[in-house]
């Protein structure tokens, strides 16, 4: 089980999970915070649940998480606090804030893949999925969705990546209380540099991408692009060297050439 008082203990936020909630099963911690529940409306909410029916990923393919050994949860952040924020930049604060957070407690190398993954030795580690709730032009909700996989030691299915969890790489149990509040520290303190310095951010995402300068191929849906992985621009995009033209990719499944 889930201690949520050692948990408690560990957080030092200010307003990144103090309200925390708490589930045994849901459907989808990212569905729930974007449907705008009344207890869902205070920023900073994070909403944990040990199973998700209808856990997903990118593009609505399902995350898979065995029930009781990961952590899987979804942070909820309103207008007032978004405001002014690119939202891609959340997305890249947010897997920086588990790199950091694994590294930190664990010193397990860590890198990057655009757009939204973690890995340890080109073997994926978390995923995240940032969603975002619109009236009219403005954003109302950004809910970043959150997995990570600590005690789990088989996976199933067919994967773009192959799959780890901290407990493969260290062969140890992973105390799921203390890396979460890790996550959410960092998470908080990267919030606030996104607000006074975001060129900060992608410079620590760079440093963390060992792909930049690597020739990639770029998939979405039945369209395959190939060239070399120049960078991200100033809104987290990637910039596709492709001869000797630069093209911007909003989104797409990257993987080696």
């Amino acid at each position: 089980m889930f201690e949520l008082e050692l948990f408690d203990l560990k957080l030092e936020t200010e307003f990144i999970g103090r309200n925390f909630i708490y589930c045994d099963e849901i459907e989808s911690t990212n569905s729930d915070l974007l449907a705008g529940k009344q207890q869902y409306k205070k920023t900073g909410t994070v909403l944990f649940a040990e199973k998700q029916l209808a856990g997903k990923g990118r593009k609505d393919r399902t995350w898979q998480s065995a029930k009781g050994l990961n952590l899987t949860f979804s942070i909820l952040l309103v207008k007032d606090v978004v405001a002014g924020i690119n939202v891609n930049h959340l997305n890249l604060a947010a897997s920086l804030a588990v790199a950091s957070a694994i590294e930190n407690l664990h010193q397990l190398k860590t890198e990057l893949k655009w757009p939204n993954d973690v890995l340890i030795d080109k073997k994926k580690v978390s995923g995240i999925l940032t969603e975002t709730s619109i009236k009219g032009s403005k954003i109302e909700r950004v809910v970043i969705g959150i997995g990570i996989n600590l005690n789990q030691l088989v996976f199933n299915g067919d994967f773009n990546y192959p799959p780890t969890s901290l407990k493969l790489e260290l062969n140890a149990n992973v105390d799921r209380e203390n890396l979460l509040a890790e996550v959410l520290n960092i998470f908080e303190e990267l919030l606030i540099k996104l607000e006074e310095k975001p060129d900060s951010i992608l410079a620590e995402w760079r440093a963390k991408c060992q792909m930049i300068g690597d020739k990639i191929t770029i998939t979405e849906n039945d369209k395959v692009k190939s060239g070399i992985f120049y960078d991200i621009d100033d809104d987290g995009y990637l910039l596709l060297k492709r001869n000797d033209a630069i093209e911007k990719i909003h989104f797409g499944d990257v993987s080696f050439a």
